[in-house]
């Protein structure tokens, strides 16, 4: 390596030092680790490592700089997602250690699932911090956010009260004709929770308003092969709560914060213009078997996110008894598919001989593939994986490219 070619030169070297700019992202600290401890023993030399720290748009710097004394120990290391300052003794190499130790290694292939409580706690505060600096560089110090009683919202919501404080969080509960009496409950109960500002606001006037505009023309002779009721009316009904969401955040300067998961966002399993509405998508790096470990670090020491939250079946709610697992995959099977195919670049062939049924990887490559032109509308997200859309992606919306063809 370098350092050796210098001292194979005759360069006396005493020190190595990095200056970083280093993302956060999950599990990249072993990789990192390893690294660095095996500079310093290759080469008998201490280190430090200095990071950025703070929120950048998407990237999320977590600073946690630190020094390495020359047998790969970690002798000094800084806060985690805070500014901070250590103090290193260069000639005992005795120093500070503020905040948690050096996370256990894991493999390459470890996934959300994987993840144990002092990890997880570790991508919600990558999260706060990411909402709480762009909140500040943008101007904004409230936030709010659309409660649906389901457990998407009610972890932005938590993560929006530890950013910004929960007296500057509205969560706004938007009932339509299907939404469930136990789910306007939930999000109440979660806002009383959290101590956070609650208000409901009905959506069936309006939604009845909405047809009534369209049926002269929905019905219109000529039309009838048109089905009456599809994906039309459920659409109608989340474009209606972004509006309103929307007018919340103009008229009091709040940050709308979106609250898509990863899961949904690869797959298009949602609404342009309407629950895709919103300044900042907090978790949309976030797939969803990991939003339900992060429920479970905001539960660790009470109940915050009420119970039924997280034990009730997943549901858009925008039709008669809708269940996620009506149109996708069980997230147990979903999540480790995208996680092969976006992030570890496995084609058709390879996620199937993982054990996944090749018609269904097919459909879900197909389905990221055709919901491009969603994500290239969404809101800034924050990145906590390897590779988040948006920042690190670029994909084109118009092409015809299909693996299974070529395959």
């Amino acid at each position: 390596d370098l350092v050796s070619d210098l001292q194979a030169q005759g360069q006396k070297i005493d020190l190595l030092v990095n200056i970083s700019a280093s993302p956060f992202q999950i599990d990249k600290e072993a990789v990192k680790h390893d690294i660095f401890t095996r500079v310093c023993t290759n080469n008998s030399l201490p280190l430090i490592y200095v990071n950025q720290v703070g929120g950048q748009d998407s990237l999320l710097f977590d600073g946690w700089s630190m020094a390495m004394d020359s047998g790969g120990k970690i002798i000094a290391r800084a806060e985690r997602f805070k500014e901070d300052m250590v103090v290193v003794d260069s000639e005992t190499w005795q120093g500070e250690v503020h905040g948690r130790h050096i996370l256990e290694a894991h493999t390459e292939e470890s996934g959300p699932e994987d993840l144990d409580l002092q990890e997880t706690g570790t991508v919600f505060a990558a999260l706060v911090m990411g909402v709480k600096d762009y909140g500040a560089k943008c101007g904004f110090s409230k936030g709010v956010v659309g409660l649906s009683g389901g457990i998407d919202s009610a972890v932005t919501c938590a993560i929006a009260c530890e950013a910004f404080g929960s007296e500057n969080v509205l969560g706004v509960s938007m009932p339509s004709p299907y939404t469930s009496g136990e789910s306007i409950q939930d999000a109440k109960k979660l806002a009383e929770n959290f101590d956070c500002r609650f208000d409901v606001i009905e959506i069936s006037s309006v939604f009845a308003a909405l047809k009534e505009s369209l049926a002269h023309i929905f019905n219109a002779p000529g039309n009838s092969a048109i089905p009456t009721v599809d994906i039309t009316e459920q659409n109608m009904q989340a474009r209606i709560r972004g509006n309103l969401l929307m007018a919340l955040s103009n008229k009091y300067g709040s940050l709308l914060l979106s609250t898509g998961n990863k899961s949904e966002m690869a797959v298009g399993y949602c609404t342009l213009y309407g629950d895709m509405s919103g300044g900042l998508a907090v978790i949309s790096d976030v797939p969803k078997l990991l939003v339900y470990k992060l429920a479970q670090y905001v539960n660790r020491e009470r109940e915050m996110i009420p119970a039924r939250i997280i034990e009730k079946p997943p549901s858009a709610e925008l039709a008669p008894n809708q269940l996620d697992q009506d149109d996708l995959p069980p997230y147990e099977v979903l999540d480790p598919i995208l996680q092969a195919y976006l992030e570890q670049n496995r084609s058709v062939a390879e996620i199937t001989a993982m054990g996944f049924e090749r018609h269904i990887v097919a459909d879900v490559i197909k389905r990221i593939r055709i919901n491009e032109y969603k994500r290239k509308q969404a809101p800034l997200g924050l990145k906590v994986t390897s590779k988040a859309f948006g920042y690190g992606r670029r994909y084109p919306t118009a092409q015809n490219f299909r693996e299974e063809d070529a395959s």
